[in-house]
């Protein structure tokens, strides 16, 4: 039979080192949301620019929403401390998507056999 002091006081060493990583996780998501939110700022005040080109803007509002999905994909979802199958499923897919949008801009200049 144990004594509830012995549970008790090796119990409260170990809690005062997960105090510590919970804060320090604490932080780190309130920075990437504080983050968030400046690329949202960030998005609304870019989207007021008087850009003339749609692939330039297009290529700016991918840019922003890049570093926002990063944030959210490695922090909020913990990706940024997996393994390397999971980084370059993420590579993958960025170049798909990148890909995509390059030849939907494509399309939509004047001059392409689509448009003919």
């Amino acid at each position: 039979m144990s004594h509830p002091t012995q549970a008790h006081s090796g119990h409260s060493d170990h809690s005062g080192h997960d105090d510590h990583d919970v804060k320090s996780h604490v932080k780190r998501y309130i920075a990437v949301f504080i983050a968030l939110i400046v690329g949202t700022v960030i998005t609304v005040g870019a989207s007021y620019l008087p850009i003339e080109s749609v692939a330039l803007t297009v290529a700016i509002a991918l840019f922003i929403a890049s570093i926002k999905g990063f944030l959210v994909a490695g922090y909020f979802m913990h990706l940024i401390s997996e393994k390397k199958m999971i980084y370059s499923i993420l590579i993958a897919t960025v170049f798909f998507v990148a890909s995509l949008m390059y030849l939907t801009i494509w399309s939509m200049q004047p001059g392409n056999a689509i448009h003919q």
